[in-house]
């Protein structure tokens, strides 16, 4: 699966790294220099979660922010175990 939110479309931005060495000018130094920059990827805080759409259950990557706005109908919890329910499916004559 893309790192993409299903409802909101947040997806992994670029950016930098910016590594410096020194001392700060505030705290008595000559102030700090860059060393190095490096480009980095910002990614999306992306949790896994099952829906429910158009009747049936599906499993999608949605954002933690849009989670948090309670707008994302969750699937309910499995309430049989198959185990138990291919037995006794087994046991009847």
């Amino acid at each position: 699966m893309s790192r993409v939110c299903y409802y909101t479309g947040k997806k992994p931005h670029m950016g930098k790294k910016i590594a410096r060495r020194g001392i700060a000018k505030k705290s008595g130094g000559i102030g700090l220099k860059t060393t190095g920059i490096t480009t980095r990827r910002f990614l999306p805080n992306l949790q896994t979660v099952k829906i429910i759409e158009n009747g049936t259950v599906k499993r999608v990557q949605v954002s933690a922010s849009y989670l948090k706005t309670g707008k994302v109908t969750k699937a309910p919890k499995r309430t049989w175990s198959a185990t138990k329910a291919s037995a006794d499916s087994s046991a009847k004559p």
